[in-house]
């Protein structure tokens, strides 16, 4: 595979040729000017002469202006191109979720610019393309809704195991709809640049686990919360919540009756999820963050579209979701404020 030439490379190689051949036609014209024939060269003395009056007169002058010059030179052409540069890595150093990336046509060199307003105009499209993917999920969400509802009602008016199992499907489903809401939302919001507010880590853990516990409990299981004073990020109170609430969520769907899951909020800027499970590895967590991969291909129990919504809130808080298998520890690490 051939290396590919960089503007940089390309200025000096012709500046040299430029140079070259500048200082190719001079002597030319040394010559000319003269009138130095081959005929009076054949002389050894005259030979002499002239070698010595070029090298000192023409050779030597030019040589000491093409020090500097090509190093004035190279530095002017690292100016010419730094714009680019500085184009490069804002846009590198945008998320992979991060939409409104633009580059700034106007501090480029002239001849760059119809090439930033070309890539500005397919960053335009492609967050056009992903605004209306996420418009049409969520209006199919929220239609979906209504006629969920209306078919939990008419299953609670039947009995057995079939009907049992029905209900449980359409949850599933009514879970899965509220997922794909929440992701719309997290979208919108971000679309939106709304400002943070701050962030009680700790009392959001303690009204989050209130709500699961009595689910819990009436399936043999118990929620411990440790964390005491306040641990405060700036962020948005609602999809925290959300990201914990599937953390907790996950892990009493891999934990034994009888074995606690521990919620942790006594660390700064972090939140940790202990399950009974067997621990996660970091690259297994990073096929499951992956939308629309599932946890568990051989079951009927397992975090769906779970993590990708936790991965994609941390994301949008500037976060990282990470695993600690040793620990079995699911843990959402927020940056510092």
């Amino acid at each position: 595979m051939t290396q590919p030439n960089s503007i940089l490379g390309r200025l000096t190689r012709s500046l040299t040729i430029v140079a070259v051949v500048g200082a190719l036609l001079l002597l030319l014209f040394i010559g000319i000017e003269y009138r130095i024939s081959f005929a009076e060269l054949s002389d050894e003395a005259a030979l002499r002469i002239v070698i010595h009056e070029l090298t000192e007169h023409v050779i030597i002058p030019m040589l000491l202006l093409a020090i500097p010059m090509a190093v004035v030179g190279r530095w002017a052409i690292r100016r010419a191109v730094e714009p680019l540069g500085r184009a490069a890595q804002k846009i590198d150093a945008a998320g992979g979720e991060a939409r409104g990336v633009r580059i700034e046509s106007e501090s480029l060199p002239l001849e760059t610019q119809p090439f930033a307003r070309a890539v500005n105009a397919l960053l335009t499209r492609v967050d056009d393309a992903a605004a209306l993917h996420e418009a049409f999920a969520a209006d199919i969400a929220h239609e979906l809704r209504t006629p969920l509802t209306l078919l939990s009602l008419e299953l609670d008016r039947l009995e057995g195991a079939q009907a049992a199992q029905l209900r449980l499907d359409v949850a599933a489903m009514r879970r899965l709809i509220d997922q794909l809401m929440l992701l719309a939302q997290i979208d919108a919001e971000q679309a939106a640049h709304l400002p943070p507010a701050s962030v009680d880590l700790i009392e959001v853990a303690g009204d989050v686990v209130a709500q699961l516990a009595p689910a819990a409990l009436a399936n043999g299981q118990t929620i411990e919360l440790c964390g005491e004073g306040q641990n405060v990020i700036l962020g948005r109170r609602e999809t925290v919540a959300a990201a914990l609430r599937n953390l907790i969520e996950n892990a009493l769907r891999v934990t034994q009756q009888g074995v606690p899951v521990v919620v942790r909020a006594d660390e700064p800027r972090e939140l940790a999820v202990r399950d009974g499970g067997d621990g996660l590895s970091p690259e297994r967590l990073d096929v499951l963050v992956q939308r629309l991969r599932r946890a568990d291909h051989a079951s009927t129990s397992g975090a769906g579209l779970g993590l990708a919504i936790v991965a994609r809130i941390m994301a949008a808080h500037g976060g990282r979701l990470v695993t600690d298998p040793d620990q079995r520890e699911l843990r959402l690490i927020f940056p510092s404020t």
